[in-house]
């Protein structure tokens, strides 16, 4: 617990470093691979800082990355053998995540819509900002209510498509639809017809 509470006073520099480091591991290692959080947010949408690092990779591939972690000199934990493995470098925390709320996996589909971006001179691949919505209206907590406003300046700053994000959203159908409503009420653009759609996905039994 003490490893995590540190990662709040965690540098510029020092993330960088980490996430340079963490992006050798896994180009090393072969695996697909989606960097999230925070990094993709500011990527997609609207720019914040972040104190950790949120790496997306198959249940298959995440004990062998949570090793090459450790072999580069990360200090790492099975934290939860579910959903999330953590690695620590200085006080940098990484998350190696395998599994979202709502049961998401890194499929063939996130893989195949995921996009190459630049992250302060990396380069890294992020999941496409549909899924990005998608997993932020439904992993919100009250204590992570920054997933909310980041999904929110996501649909506001992205030409999306419509049709694929209706297809993810069917994972928390209800919890997508309110973030939809609340962009509506907030000025967002989001077609009329997306919320006539997805609302009567959910409530048309």
């Amino acid at each position: 617990m003490e490893a995590v509470d540190r990662q709040w006073e965690v540098s510029e520099s020092s993330l960088l470093e980490a996430l340079d480091l963490t992006l050798k591991v896994i180009n090393g290692e072969g695996v697909d691979a989606l960097f999230m959080g925070g990094i993709a947010s500011a990527v997609h949408g609207r720019p914040r800082w972040t104190h950790d690092i949120d790496v997306m990779v198959r249940p298959d591939d995440a004990r062998d990355v949570l090793e090459a972690l450790r072999l580069a000199g990360f200090t790492t934990e099975e934290t939860d053998p579910v959903w999330i493995y953590k690695a620590f470098k200085d006080d940098v925390m990484v998350d190696v995540i395998f599994m979202v709320m709502g049961g998401i996996y890194l499929d063939a589909e996130m893989l195949s819509h995921s996009i190459d971006r630049s992250y302060e001179g990396l380069h890294l691949r992020i999941p496409s900002p549909e899924d990005q919505i998608v997993i932020k209206g439904i992993v919100h907590q009250e204590e992570t209510s920054r997933h909310w406003f980041d999904a929110l300046a996501i649909i506001g700053r992205s030409e999306l498509d419509w049709e694929y994000l209706l297809h993810r959203a069917r994972v928390g159908a209800r919890r997508v639809l309110a973030l939809l409503i609340y962009a509506q009420s907030s000025d967002i653009l989001v077609p009329h017809w997306v919320i006539r759609r997805l609302y009567e996905e959910v409530y048309a039994q």
